[in-house]
């Protein structure tokens, strides 16, 4: 049977077999034997039996154990009944032991099976006419077996149940951190295509609208230099698309394809002078060194970012990019003499206020291990200045992007999209 206790099905059926095939076995003793009182005994053993088989046909036996209480009450009268006229009901003693211990609270199930040991005890006694040791050794040893196997039992059933509900919350521990993993991923993969195309597509296509307004100005009376800005504005295009397919094989930028960060920077500084009519020098201080790709993208960014910046914000009429190798250190900077700004407002604003390019630089010299600092005032231009490391050091998984030393936001203010 199914027992407020599980066991298994094996087990069920094996007490069922054993107490049919012992109650057979007292009918079958009492009619060969010719025994005075055989009749009676065949039939008490059906009635046992009969009494014995409702226990697993009730739903209410396997749920209660109140109801599991008075089915083994019935069971053990009709048992004594036996019990009183032959003395091969003893034998059924040992299978109503583990009934009992599965069926019964752990406190009531012992009691129980005391009470039967000392009945089979006194009623096989009876029977011989002598109470012995040998007499009581036999029902004793068998509930004390019982009481030992079934404790087993329950002691690993409760353990096994223990590592089932453990490897439960383990499973759902490890579903849930890899739900937030995944977002984690997700967010951080939408924060690093947030700056790429602000450090990019969004840089570019504010370089194309000024040229395109250039040239709308130009036009009519001055069909060249129209001409000029139309054509800076198609390859500044072509640029931008090139980055936009970068977006979806994930390659490096084309800017650094087949060349060094330093070439990358110059042909930067050339492009950004031919098209917005600013002066703009590059220069290399110290002995290149091969860096990792994501730190030449980083860079590379930020200058792009940098000049966008003086571009469309600082009215300057020069600025000067230098990427300097130092002992343990590469330093980008950018210099302008622009407007300048004032770095407590512009830090008092955030990226909500605008400024999102001065975040963007930030997260992304942060997650290289990097820092970026940035001085000016107003009517004495800016100078930005990235630098990292060229040692290892342990990453900074809970410091703020900003650093301690970069308190405030120092950049132009933004308002591009």
């Amino acid at each position: 049977m199914n027992a407020l206790t599980p066991t298994t099905r094996a087990t069920s059926w094996s007490l069922h077999l054993l107490v049919a095939g012992l109650l057979a076995l007292a009918a079958v003793r009492a009619a060969t034997d010719d025994r005075p009182h055989a009749p009676a005994v065949i039939a008490v053993a059906a009635a046992v039996g009969a009494v014995y088989a409702v226990g697993p046909a009730l739903p209410a036996v396997r749920a209660s154990r109140r109801a599991a209480a008075s089915w083994l009450g019935a069971v053990g009268a009709v048992w004594l009944v036996l019990l009183a006229l032959s003395a091969e009901g003893v034998w059924l003693a040992f299978p109503l032991y583990f009934v009992q211990l599965h069926l019964l609270s752990r406190r009531a199930g012992p009691v129980a099976v005391t009470a039967t040991a000392v009945a089979a005890i006194a009623a096989f006694s009876a029977h011989r006419g002598t109470f012995t040791a040998a007499t009581a050794i036999g029902p004793a040893l068998g509930a004390a077996v019982a009481v030992a196997v079934v404790w087993g039992y329950q002691a690993l059933y409760r353990e096994s149940e223990e590592r089932r509900r453990l490897i439960e919350e383990l499973t759902v521990t490890r579903a849930d951190l890899a739900d937030a993993q995944r977002a984690a991923g997700v967010l951080e993969e939408r924060q690093r295509l947030a700056r790429e195309i602000h450090d990019t597509l969004a840089q570019g296509l504010s370089s194309i609208q000024l040229l395109l307004r250039a040239a709308e100005r130009a036009l009519p009376d001055r069909p060249g230099p129209a001409a000029t800005y139309v054509g800076q504005a198609r390859r500044a295009a072509v640029d931008n698309l090139a980055e936009a397919r970068r977006f979806v094989v994930a390659l490096s930028p084309p800017a650094l394809d087949d060349t060094t960060l330093a070439d990358a920077l110059e042909r930067l500084c050339a492009t950004t002078a031919e098209r917005h009519r600013l002066d703009v020098r590059f220069r290399l201080d110290g002995r290149p060194r091969p860096l990792p790709t994501a730190q030449e993208v980083a860079l590379l960014r930020v200058a792009q970012s940098a000049l966008a910046n003086t571009v469309g914000h600082a009215r300057a009429d020069g600025a000067e990019v230098t990427l300097s190798y130092l002992g343990d250190a590469v330093a980008l900077g950018v210099t302008d003499d622009g407007v300048g700004f004032d770095t407590a407002a512009v830090s008092a604003r955030g990226p909500e206020g605008g400024g999102f390019g001065l975040a963007a630089m930030r997260a992304r010299m942060h997650a290289v291990d990097g820092t970026l600092r940035v001085e000016s005032a107003p009517g004495r231009g800016t100078a930005l200045t990235a630098r990292l490391p060229l040692t290892p050091t342990p990453a900074r998984d809970t410091e703020d992007p900003a650093g301690p030393a970069d308190s405030h936001e120092p950049h132009h203010p933004e308002a591009q999209p």
